[in-house]
């Protein structure tokens, strides 16, 4: 599998060519210099071909699951865009990566595997292929979407990873999104078998906080964006009236766990974890400092 080392951006009303944003990308961008915009366009989508290891026979369809909706809605007219396709793609990764965990795992039991194939499909892990690839810079989207930093922004590049891989398998069949499965989420898999830890970050979280204090975390849902089908959530998790983490995810649920990650990983935890008055966590605080909205996590 070939990653590709140069990224062009592609915005609207804008030529690739004078959006080069890797510092290796001077010789390709000469090379775009000497074509015209078309043909450039065109080996792009050879390099991302290559990375995914499938040769679309209908690039229009790895042109729509690269088009982000905020680019029709820019340039007010209608304009294919990949939800459609990364609805499609969902379903496609849900069953080819649960074949691959049978496949990998044969002595777990359909719990594990169920919880295995969460972890895979989650927002996190999904923007973590995507970026391996690049994607971001591949994809297509307003000048609003991509100022925002639409382009490193987990949910929109799961999205796109999931429209893809629901593109490759309209162009190829079944066989060929089961090669790009493979190539871009064995290594996930693998890592997964060498650490074979069941995670539940929200149990971990509770678990650490309440060895301080008797007050549990709670989780506020903040904002919910999105079309029914793919609707993207941002939770908070608080703890005696400080935040302790944000996470991103395409449930409720999913949410929450991000925000527990996002805390069990943030140094204001580590640092209030490491204080005197926390002693290492043996010596409990009392309720009432717990309850101070102003007391500082740092």
């Amino acid at each position: 599998m070939v990653e590709p080392q140069i990224v062009i951006l592609v915005v609207a009303g804008s030529s690739p060519v004078d959006h080069p944003t890797s510092s290796v990308a001077g010789r390709l961008a000469q090379l775009g210099r000497a074509m015209n915009v078309r043909s450039f366009i065109a080996a792009l989508m050879e390099l991302l071909e290559s990375a995914l290891g499938h040769t679309f026979r209908d690039r229009s369809l790895l042109k729509q699951a690269l088009t982000h909706a905020s680019l029709g809605y820019e340039m007010q007219r209608t304009h294919p865009d990949n939800q459609r396709l990364e609805f499609l793609g969902d379903a496609v990764l849900q069953l080819l990566l649960s074949e691959m965990l049978f496949q990998q795992f044969q002595s777990a039991d359909e719990g594990m595997l169920t919880k295995v194939r969460a972890q895979l499909v989650s927002t996190k892990a999904l923007a973590l292929v995507a970026k391996r690839i690049q994607l971001g810079g591949f994809l297509l989207m307003g000048r609003g979407e991509e100022n925002s930093g639409g382009r490193e922004r987990d949910s929109t590049l799961a999205d796109a990873l999931e429209a893809v891989a629901g593109a490759i398998f309209l162009d190829g069949g079944m066989d060929a999104a089961r090669h790009m499965a493979r190539g871009l989420f064995r290594q996930l898999i693998v890592d997964l078998g060498a650490s074979p830890v069941e995670e539940n970050p929200k149990g971990q979280l509770q678990e650490i906080l309440q060895a301080i204090s008797p007050q549990s975390p709670t989780y506020q849902i903040l904002e919910e964006s999105g079309p029914d089908h793919a609707k993207s959530f941002l939770a908070k998790v608080i703890w005696c009236g400080q935040e302790l983490g944000r996470g991103l995810g395409r449930s409720k649920k999913e949410a929450e766990v991000e925000a527990a990650r996002s805390a069990l990983e943030s140094e204001h935890l580590s640092k209030y974890l490491n204080s005197p008055e926390a002693d290492g966590g043996a010596t409990k605080i009392s309720t009432k400092s717990c309850e101070q909205p102003d007391q500082q996590v740092a």
